[in-house]
């Protein structure tokens, strides 16, 4: 389909705004409200879209609207594209020289590992700026308005070209107050003790323990499904949890945690940085892909 052909079937931005508007609040009287606009200039708008696109949207009842089927799906397409043109206005506004980087994180990953890292690649690229959000699992990037994403697993992702961070080490750790009550001598004595879950790693007990020695281990325990909730916990004495070692170096530095068995390569797993193969020229995200590789090479310490 060419572009001239695809326009035709583009309404202006004034009668999505308006069907989207009636949509969202179920009230044509409510989208008037919010657009400025009268009852009727609202209701022409929205029959002139339905001209244009030769579909109901709307069953009128009375003095009440109600989203048709057809026009149930439309509106949930609708709003998620008039929301990645609001974001993409907001950041070209925030940075009118271009630049800016949606970047989709694992929570704890970001707040421990890169944002404080972050200043460096700022510093070195004035005219980028970064926004964050939190993906705890993969998407669709066709689906969302960002422009990259830290993973956490094995190197694949339909649709994105990964870059390589780093592997991790995993170990189990307590608070030493709880280490010292119980004070388990080898693997096996875990089983008797309470073990704090990740959610995102639900074998991740098991191979631990398979790998000191413990096959076929049957564990039971809290489940969390961020890092910083199953760190806390362990720091306030619920149990042992099992952790990256390098996103628990302030409390392993600070004594609030202390390692309570062996440490363990995280095996295949490790840590990528994601671009949907349509951004990997992105001259902002060349930039970041270069910076994020140089960090996660640098030795500990």
């Amino acid at each position: 389909m060419t572009m001239l052909t695809a326009r035709r079937f583009l309404p202006s931005m004034s009668l999505l705004a308006a069907f989207e508007a009636a949509a969202r609040t179920g009230s044509v009287t409510a989208a008037s409200r919010e657009l400025d606009l009268t009852q009727s200039a609202v209701s022409r708008q929205i029959k002139a879209l339905e001209a244009q696109l030769g579909v109901a949207l709307f069953v009128r009842e009375r003095q009440s609207i109600r989203l048709t089927l057809a026009g149930q799906g439309y509106a949930r397409e609708i709003h998620e594209a008039l929301r990645r043109i609001s974001t993409a206005s907001l950041n070209l506004r925030a940075n009118p020289h271009g630049g800016t980087l949606n970047l989709a994180i694992l929570p704890t990953f970001g707040a421990r590992w890169l944002a404080p890292r972050l200043k460096g690649f700022l510093g070195a690229h004035p005219g980028v700026s970064v926004n964050f959000v939190s993906r705890l699992s993969p998407f669709d990037f066709r689906l969302d308005s960002v422009d990259a994403a830290i993973h956490f697993g094995h190197p694949h992702w339909p649709g994105a070209e990964l870059t390589f961070l780093m592997s991790e080490t995993i170990a189990p750790a307590c608070s030493p107050a709880f280490l010292a009550a119980h004070a388990p001598r080898c693997a096996a004595d875990f089983l008797n003790l309470p073990l704090l879950h990740l959610t995102s790693r639900p074998d991740g007990w098991e191979r631990w323990l398979a790998a000191n020695g413990v096959p076929d281990a049957t564990v039971h325990g809290m489940l969390f499904d961020q890092f910083a909730a199953a760190t806390q916990a362990a720091v306030a004495g619920l149990g042992i949890a099992l952790l990256p070692t390098f996103l628990i170096a302030e409390e392993l530095q600070r004594g609030d945690l202390v390692l309570a068995g062996a440490e363990m390569r995280g095996g295949a797993e490790a840590y990528y940085l994601a671009v949907p193969l349509e951004r990997v020229t992105f001259p902002p995200l060349i930039a970041f892909r270069a910076w994020i590789a140089g960090e996660a090479a640098r030795p500990v310490g």
